[in-house]
């Protein structure tokens, strides 16, 4: 069965299958896996690229033989490593013209609502402007509490944050098997499964080697974490020649994992479990025809009033002007910076706040109409 060609595509690749055999990076592949990835870029894809394989160039260059159990170590290692790792990705980008940029990444900054917005508006305007975001953890200054342990879960929470069509994780594995293939001849490739079926996790083999943190489990707890809004998930073997275009085009190779639900309603179910409403906008009779019947964005002009101290990021309440909520949304401004605001149209902004981030209170993908 052939799959749907994707126009924004998260691409993430393990440490096992971007170090040359634990002796740093394999520039050789770094170079194809990139080449591929200017390619969609040049074709009008949009691609955010998570890389693993920092801490393993940082050992490498730091001449330690082994994977340090100290957190101090392993930031040190991090820190060494992303110089070797940037630059080489931004060697080869350049070489099709395509601009790259390291974006380093906490999962307190994903929790966080307002560096959730910092978050997606930068990769959204790196996208624009036809860069590559090169994704990684902020291992320099995460710690246990607030790592995301595995660059598989960062690259389906990227995938979140940019409602990404696909998320191709890349490792060294044809894919998920029904079984062990190293210990069953008899072992089944799963070509194609629901994320949420609860088999897969029973299919899946506990973890990893002495790089890297993942293993089969994580990526499977990954494509679910990316169904919640709409990605599809391919697990694939990272060496197949030109498996990332091949993939984007639609083609089946490894295992694909279905998000089992239309994007638009994973990505409002996804957002559905961030509605506690920090404060209300009381919306005209125009602005709530727009909403209702238009699917377009909540505009500063169409607000009469707010009530409540919010954050840029929170969640606020959309009301008519007979007090009946219809919308809930992550608004794009705090309350002091949008009582000043509303009522205008979008392009005074900067005339009043001096800057403008957005021109929408609420843009629509962060929006559910109730």
């Amino acid at each position: 069965m052939t799959r749907r060609r994707v126009r924004r595509l998260v691409v993430k690749i393990g440490s096992a299958l971007i170090t040359n055999g634990g002796a740093g990076l394999d520039h050789d592949r770094i170079a194809t896996w990139a080449g591929q990835m200017a390619q969609l870029r040049l074709q009008g894809v949009d691609v955010v690229l998570v890389s693993s394989g920092a801490v393993a160039e940082g050992l490498k260059r730091l001449g330690l033989q082994q994977r340090p159990d100290s957190i101090h170590l392993l930031q040190a290692a991090a820190a060494v490593g992303q110089m070797g790792l940037v630059q080489a990705y931004e060697a080869c980008f350049q070489k099709d013209g395509i601009h790259s940029a390291q974006v380093l990444l906490t999962h307190e900054d994903l929790a966080n609502r307002q560096r959730y917005l910092n978050a997606r508006s930068t990769l959204r305007s790196l996208l624009d402007f036809g860069v590559v975001p090169v994704v990684n953890e902020n291992d320099t200054v995460a710690t246990d509490e607030i790592r995301f342990g595995d660059n598989d879960t960062l690259g389906a929470l990227v995938a979140n944050l940019i409602e990404a069509d696909m998320l191709l994780i890349l490792t060294d594995q044809q894919g998920l098997y029904d079984k062990n293939p190293s210990e069953n001849p008899d072992a089944r490739l799963i070509e194609r499964a629901d994320a949420g079926d609860d088999r897969l996790l029973d299919y899946a083999a506990p973890s990893a080697g002495a790089l890297g943190r993942g293993g089969m489990q994580t990526k499977i707890i990954a494509a679910r974490k990316a169904a919640r809004s709409g990605t599809d998930t391919v697990i694939a073997y990272g060496r197949v020649e030109d498996v990332i275009t091949r993939v984007a085009a639609g083609e089946a190779i490894g295992t694909f994992l279905a998000a089992g639900a239309s994007h638009q309603a994973a990505r409002k179910q996804w957002l559905a479990g961030h509605m506690r409403c920090a404060g209300e906008l009381l919306l005209d009779e125009g602005a709530v025809n727009v909403l209702r019947n238009s699917g377009a964005s909540l505009l500063p002009v169409g607000v009469r009033e707010l009530r409540g101290n919010f954050k840029r990021g929170e969640v606020v309440s959309c009301r008519a002007p007979d007090g009946n909520e219809i919308a809930r949304g992550l608004v794009n401004y705090s309350s002091d910076e949008a009582a000043r605001i509303i009522g205008q149209p979008s392009q005074r902004i900067p005339e009043i706040l001096g800057y403008r981030d957005d021109e929408e209170l609420i843009h629509r993908d962060n929006m559910i109409l109730l």
